[in-house]
């Protein structure tokens, strides 16, 4: 994926993010905020939203664990490992 079309993922994931904190006032994306990048950060690295894309998608699913735990459950491990795996790609460049 080209970088723009990376960081408009970014910007759809971070759109879900504000819509479940709308619902629910206690979800708080702790590893995500953690990060302390957003799409509007165009300066930021490819691979830096490109985690961030990855670490957002797995707290959502673990927010969406009450509407649908199956698969909520399996989205949520896979998006784990692609974070451990792009932060891997980061560390080695």
């Amino acid at each position: 994926m080209h970088k723009e079309e990376l960081i408009n993922l970014h910007q759809m994931l971070y759109d879900i993010k504000i819509f479940f904190e709308g619902l629910n006032h206690d979800l708080k994306f702790p590893l995500y905020n953690a990060l302390k990048i957003t799409p509007s950060q165009q300066h930021k690295s490819k691979m830096e939203h490109k985690y961030a894309i990855f670490v957002l998608g797995n707290e959502i699913a673990n927010a969406m664990k009450e509407v649908d735990y199956s698969s909520s459950s399996r989205i949520s491990a896979r998006m784990k490992e692609l974070a451990e795996r792009t932060l891997k790609e980061m560390d080695d460049s």
